[in-house]
């Protein structure tokens, strides 16, 4: 069924794009803990400035990823609810929490040190559960009760795959944000800081890799079929790894002023390295939503539904875009913003 391709493509984007914005999100919120306080940098302040706007941005994306997956695929709703309501629960929370102090921290300046650390803390954790999802749905973890599914929490406690695939999303994260945040920088005319974020990224690029091989190593005794289905993807598993090396040796290239590392070209090329190996291992899932239970064919919505969120989807992202890119110029590029100048009435 075409259809069902079409909608978890659909969804795919809206996932993909969420992990981006949520990676540099969360891995500033990180950033800017860790630099926080420190006077030989002003490597938080970068990482406050770009939080200040985006985050409220963000959950967009989380917004329209759910609610395209329950509109796509309704008969999945049950099943998912039942294995994710402990992850998904604590994940809510923890946003809640986290965008309370975003609100005010700007406003009640005694709350700025405890939203930092928050912030920061939260940018870890939130991921981290996110990311534990992934072995779950994979299989092995599952318990098929009559209608009913239970996690079996004392096997995926004890799993390495679990935890291969948090490192694994927790580098891309500190990654990502490293490589934005340098651009970021540079942008501002901050090149102290940009030096500093370039090392970083320069650190986090090949355990990224490493921890993607050991998520790909732990799941041969656990789900040898997705092995099997992401061997027969290798052609876009070897593309990406390219196009990584050719992001990566950017933060070497010289750029026209003379300086070291054109981290602008090295975002491009990684959130291109991304969308492929993720595309690669989102198809590599298919045709299953949980593994072995549930497929896209059982779980999709009627031909009428279908057609009707097609239509409103598109119709919605022709005018959301637009403000993307408003929004983009006016945070992302504005440059009394970038270098801190009327800030305030920015804000």
């Amino acid at each position: 069924m075409m259809e069902a391709y079409v909608a978890i493509i659909i969804i795919w984007l809206f996932l993909f794009f969420y992990a981006l914005g949520g990676a540099i999100d969360f891995g500033a919120g990180f950033w800017s803990m860790f630099y926080f306080g420190r006077k030989d940098t002003t490597a938080a302040s970068i990482a406050n400035l770009y939080l200040t706007p985006s985050w409220k941005v963000t959950n967009v994306f989380l917004v329209l990823f759910v609610v395209a997956l329950v509109g796509f695929f309704p008969h999945a709703a049950f099943t998912l609810g039942s294995i994710m309501i402990v992850p998904v629960s604590f994940v809510l929370i923890l946003l809640i929490i986290r965008s309370a102090f975003m609100v005010y921290s700007y406003s009640v300046q005694k709350y700025t040190k405890a939203f930092t650390y928050i912030s920061g803390i939260t940018g870890l954790l939130i991921p981290a559960l996110m990311l534990s999802i992934l072995p779950i749905i994979i299989g092995g973890f599952v318990e098929v009760v009559g209608d009913r599914h239970y996690i079996l929490y004392d096997r995926l406690l004890t799993s390495p795959t679990l935890y291969a695939h948090i490192g694994f999303g927790l580098a891309a994260e500190l990654f990502l944000s490293s490589l934005f945040l340098s651009d970021y920088a540079r942008e501002a005319k901050s090149m102290e800081t940009y030096k500093v974020y370039r090392k970083n990224a320069i650190i986090l690029g090949p355990i990224m890799i490493g921890m993607a091989v050991a998520a790909t190593m732990t799941l041969i005794p656990e789900a040898m079929w997705m092995v099997e289905n992401m061997a027969s993807q290798w052609h876009l598993f070897a593309l990406s790894v390219i196009v990584f090396s050719v992001g990566y040796s950017a933060l070497w290239w010289p750029s026209r002023k003379g300086r070291v590392g054109q981290p602008r070209v090295a975002v491009v090329f990684m959130m291109i390295q991304i969308g492929l190996a993720s595309f690669a291992y989102g198809w590599s899932h298919m045709p299953y939503i949980v593994y072995p239970k549930l497929t896209l064919y059982d779980a999709l919505t009627n031909n009428q539904m279908f057609y009707s969120l097609l239509w409103g989807y598109g119709i919605g992202m022709a005018i959301i875009v637009p403000l993307f890119y408003w929004f983009w110029r006016l945070f992302l590029k504005d440059k009394r913003y970038l270098t801190n100048e009327e800030v305030d009435d920015v804000r």
